[in-house]
């Protein structure tokens, strides 16, 4: 699918677009306009993307730039980490929608776009996480970001994609997000359109964030917790999914979606790599 040439200020609004979207659905576990969570208030998201869009689609920036950009405007703004990995995700996608041809879709000009990662993006990058300080790092990541800046980004994200979906995603052209996620969302677009009357793309980035949970471990949920609580996750969503996708109307869900909501938080389960794919999914959607 060719891509129409974006401007800028498109490729923002499309970028804050995704990130209020993905706020607007229930998503157990994560922050969303339902419920805060973690130390963490719908309004710290925001704002993290309020600021994020001012730089993070800038023309004539590079990845690492972008990145590395982004984090500083969120840290400034809110002091914290909300939003390393959508960052992480969103920046490529960015980058490929601001370069594209007439000729390449969206799939193809990331393509080129991740081939053409430097070192230089790789250390600011790494800059950026070390700034963000995700949960669960640990001391043998941490002692790879800084040994890997010495490599391309693209190499630094090959070498950390059996630990973390994110960097799974540089190194398999974002396959969860094309393969899988844009299609899961359009289908449930589709299926509950006018069913719900309000809100039905709330309720389909529900079922694509459902869709994450049930399909692989979140790697937060491993690097913070454990597999075997990752494997619990993903189970209890698979569970949660069927009843889902098996009724005509989502709202019906509510009360269940949020009562599950309020068990993983009561066990601090936070599936931050499930919700950073789902606005990679919008956006990437929007952008194409």
């Amino acid at each position: 699918m060719r891509i129409k040439k974006l401007t800028a200020e498109e490729i923002a609004n499309a970028y804050r677009g995704a990130c209020m979207a993905e706020l607007q659905a229930i998503k157990p576990g994560n922050v969303h306009m339902f419920a805060d969570g973690h130390g963490m208030t719908i309004h710290d998201f925001i704002k993290s993307a309020d600021v994020t869009t001012a730089v993070i689609a800038q023309p004539d920036l590079t990845v690492g730039e972008r990145i590395l950009q982004a984090v500083v405007a969120t840290q400034n703004a809110v002091g914290m980490n909300t939003n390393l990995g959508l960052i992480l995700l969103s920046a490529p996608l960015i980058h490929a929608a601001l370069t594209a041809d007439e000729n390449q879709s969206l799939q193809q000009s990331l393509d080129f776009t991740l081939s053409q990662l430097t070192v230089d993006d790789g250390l600011l990058t790494a800059q950026a996480i070390m700034l963000a300080k995700p949960a669960g790092l640990g001391r043998v990541a941490e002692f790879d970001v800084h040994d890997q800046a010495k490599t391309s980004l693209l190499a630094m994200m090959q070498s950390a994609q059996d630990r973390d979906r994110i960097a799974w995603q540089y190194a398999h052209a974002f396959s969860d997000i094309f393969e899988f996620g844009i299609p899961r969302y359009i289908t449930a677009m589709k299926k509950w359109q006018d069913r719900a009357k309000t809100q039905s793309d709330a309720w389909a980035t529900t079922a694509l964030y459902l869709g994450f949970l049930a399909r692989q471990m979140d790697s937060h949920v491993v690097r913070k917790h454990s597999d075997f609580w990752a494997t619990e996750l993903m189970h209890e969503a698979r569970a949660i999914e069927v009843d889902y996708w098996a009724t005509d109307n989502p709202k019906l869900m509510q009360k269940k979606l949020l009562a599950w909501d309020t068990s993983l938080k009561e066990r601090n389960i936070n599936p931050g790599t499930s919700a950073d794919l789902t606005v990679a999914c919008i956006l990437a959607n929007y952008l194409q």
